[in-house]
């Protein structure tokens, strides 16, 4: 990594890492192509496109290079979450005669070999990643001087272009005495050193269900909480009923919807004053989760003297080529008002680049984009939820599976979950799959192929699925269009 000390751009010849010189695409008046406000996936993403191109590009960043997903958000969740299933799976594995047993979790060794995990994959996916691509990096807070220039901690930079990929940090509710009380969110709850004795999660979405399971298979005795009259809103029905069920089975207490009407604090512990089913309901717990959501990071950027225009949420707006208000500023990932899943901050910065070097022809298909909450089971969907197609305008069709019609859940002793197909009557195409299972983020990749080359239910019911596997539950859940696979025998098409 090199500071920058010539800020026109002209200290060198980048690329000399793999001995490639890249021409210019300057005009010589500003030194850099594409100046990039953040150093996350999106950011890393555009820079390696803009440096393909033979952009001259300069990143800047005030924090931890690598953003959220590697450094508090993606992985070290994923590495937690799965040690606490590991820990869940040897006390409750359903299958007789295997004696197992388990002892308490060490929640700081646990954590210190995500952050060991952490520290690697940041270097090796994103730091390491500098030298090879041959980019500029300036270290500080970067804001926005007027409509063509940036200043990093009093030093100024000019590009013909620039990416606004600052991300997003959790956001708290404005619940009475939650301040005060004090609270974890999605990444200060990743470094506690001990198991907490009894945790309230705020916020029954993708962030609060993954690490309220956690700490519930650690051995905390969790508590969700939701406004919305489900847990996991975004998803089909059926599928929050599944998983409220699961969470219940495993101990926790599920109440969806929950007005929070305060927090309290008595001794060393917070109670959380809700009203649910018409009744006040006091919960007592050592440590209150909020995961209600994430706030775009654009606070001290300098939008104004940009020109760049944000939503009511402070998000930045952009058109369908990522463009903003300002035609020389683009945004990409968490700081839009986009869906925040790394590969879409990814994708958004690699057509950022391009949109920025080349025009602004490409935006991005959203028919198929997949998402996946890692609770176990697992939640996952891809394309339109049944409400979804309807609002569209489609005319739909359904069928829903239950997991226990799977032979590999039923060879797991665990067919907690189900498959359900949203088709569209008049072609039978599929408009979106959605899946509790275990290894349903495996499983959605094919319904991912389905939606966006528009197979059908039958092209799904005649397509070779092997034995045996979870994936073999969207065959069966396409049969199911055309007839009761309960009187198939195995592998019956």
């Amino acid at each position: 990594m090199s500071d920058v000390n010539d800020l026109t751009g002209r200290q060198g010849t980048p690329g000399a890492a793999t001995g490639a010189s890249r021409p210019s695409r300057a005009s010589g008046v500003t030194g850099y192509d594409v100046a990039i406000i953040g150093s996350g996936s999106a950011a890393f993403a555009a820079a390696i496109r803009a440096r393909d191109l033979g952009a001259r590009v300069v990143m800047m960043e005030r924090s931890a290079i690598g953003g959220t997903c590697v450094n508090v958000g993606c992985v070290p969740s994923k590495a937690l979450i799965r040690a606490g299933e590991i820990y869940h799976q040897a006390a409750q594995h359903g299958f007789a005669g295997v004696r197992t047993s388990v002892d308490s979790v060490e929640l700081r060794e646990l954590v210190t070999q995500k952050d060991e995990l952490v520290a690697a994959l940041r270097a090796e996916k994103y730091e390491d990643l500098i030298g090879v691509h041959g980019f500029d990096v300036v270290r500080g807070d970067a804001a926005f001087i007027d409509q063509q220039a940036l200043a990093v901690d009093g030093r100024v930079i000019r590009a013909d272009k620039y990416l606004v990929a600052t991300g997003a940090t959790p956001v708290a509710p404005p619940i009475p005495g939650l301040d005060e009380a004090g609270y974890l969110t999605s990444t200060t709850a990743l470094d506690l050193d001990m198991v907490p004795g009894s945790l309230a999660v705020i916020g029954a979405n993708a962030i609060g269900l993954e690490l309220g399971q956690f700490f519930a298979h650690v051995g905390s005795r969790v508590t969700f909480f939701d406004t919305a009259d489900r847990i996991a809103p975004c998803e089909e029905p059926d599928i929050s009923d599944a998983l409220a069920a699961v969470l219940r089975d495993q101990g926790a207490e599920v109440h969806a919807p929950a007005m929070i009407g305060r927090v309290e604090v008595d001794g060393d512990k917070r109670v959380v004053v809700a009203t649910v089913d018409g009744r006040e309901q006091r919960v007592t717990v050592d440590h209150i989760l909020v995961g209600t959501g994430r706030r775009a990071n654009t606070a001290g950027l300098g939008v104004d003297a940009a020109g760049v225009v944000l939503d009511e949420d402070g998000g930045v707006i952009v058109d369908e080529h990522l463009q903003t208000s300002n035609a020389d500023v683009f945004a990409a990932g968490d700081v839009t008002s986009s869906p925040q899943l790394v590969y879409v901050a990814a994708q958004q910065g690699t057509l950022a680049a391009e949109n920025a070097l080349n025009g602004p022809t490409r935006s991005v298909d959203w028919a198929a984009l997949p998402r996946v909450i890692f609770t176990s089971p697992q939640v996952a969907a891809a394309g339109l939820t049944e409400r979804a197609a309807i609002a569209a305008g489609y005319e739909v069709t359904t069928s829903v599976l239950p997991l226990s019609a799977v032979p590999r859940a039923a060879v797991n002793r665990d067919t907690r979950g189900l498959v359900k197909i949203v088709a569209d009557v008049a072609t039978d195409r599929a408009l979106g799959v959605h899946i509790l299972a275990d290894g349903a983020g495996e499983v959605i990749q094919a319904a991912v192929y389905a939606i966006k080359f528009g197979l059908t239910t039958s092209d799904l019911a005649d397509t070779w699925a092997p034995y045996l596997t979870m994936a073999e539950g969207l065959k069966l859940a396409a049969q199911t269009f055309g007839r009761d696979v309960a009187t198939l025998s195995c592998c019956a098409a």
